[in-house]
């Protein structure tokens, strides 16, 4: 049989070994879903991306972890979006993919890609005993959209937590933001989601849609140089446009690959 084609990225990153991997499976058609959450359990990553050409330009994607599905992902998107540039459409510099979160458009400029997502400021809340317990320091601020955003004073802060994977599970949020200002960029963070199989995540794009208006509006700015701090790390260049957040990184492919289902 022939087998479906599969490619490893290492997102938002230049270097292979740096940045955060994810799978990009392209398909004809979509697999039953509990195949693909099979064939992303399998693969141990963060996310792995599904996707399927449509016309032109236009795709339609979907992620899992390897225990759920999700709405959105950063990092498995600029990795779809660097195999369409790079695989399967060479001819295109801006491609569309329709997404639970509505449509997604990643545009190529050289080597460097951006993604247009949806903004999610972060509502004021009290700070959950989880959390506190969960991230072993109480931040200073804790606002909650899809995640959590934990914020603390200083960047040695974040590098410092220490995670209580089980007492996160406990809380009502897809994953939990950790974030402070930055000494080298303009802030930094981390990213942790157990409750979907993820203790810590290496980089993730779809955090910036919280961290940014944050950001916006403490440093009274607009374009950020961002960093998250995970054992591989990753470098993020993000701009707040109101309703919407652009995120640009690089990539780099580390596999290519074929998966058999018999």
């Amino acid at each position: 049989m022939p087998g479906i084609p599969i490619y490893q990225v290492d997102a938002f990153t230049s270097e292979p070994f740096k940045g955060n991997p994810a799978a990009v499976v392209p398909l004809t058609e979509w697999l039953p879903d509990n195949v693909m959450q099979q064939i992303a359990a399998e693969n141990n990553l963060s996310e792995t991306a599904f996707v399927v050409h449509r016309q032109k330009e236009e795709y339609e994607l979907r992620w899992f972890t390897p225990k759920t599905e999700i709405d959105l992902c950063g990092h498995a998107t600029l990795a779809t979006a660097f195999v369409v540039f790079n695989y399967l459409n060479p001819s295109i510099a801006v491609v569309k993919f329709h997404t639970k979160s509505g449509m997604l458009t990643v545009t190529k400029e050289n080597s460097l890609l951006t993604m247009t997502f949806p903004s999610r400021e972060g509502t004021a809340c009290d700070v959950p005993e989880a959390l506190v317990k969960g991230l072993g320091k109480k931040p200073k601020e804790v606002f909650l959209a899809r995640d959590y955003l934990a914020v603390f004073e200083t960047e040695e802060d974040i590098r410092r937590l220490e995670i209580n994977a089980e007492e996160l599970k406990k809380l009502d949020a897809f994953g939990v933001i950790a974030t402070a200002k930055g000494k080298e960029a303009d802030f930094v963070s981390r990213f942790f989601a157990p409750k979907a199989g993820i203790h810590e995540d290496p980089v993730t794009g779809s955090a910036h849609c919280t961290l940014v208006p944050y950001w916006k509006k403490i440093l009274e700015k607009k374009e950020f140089v961002a960093l998250q701090l995970s054992e591989r790390g990753g470098k993020l260049f993000c701009k707040d446009e109101g309703e919407q957040v652009k995120i640009s990184g690089e990539a780099v492919v580390y596999l290519e690959g074929k998966i058999y289902i018999r």
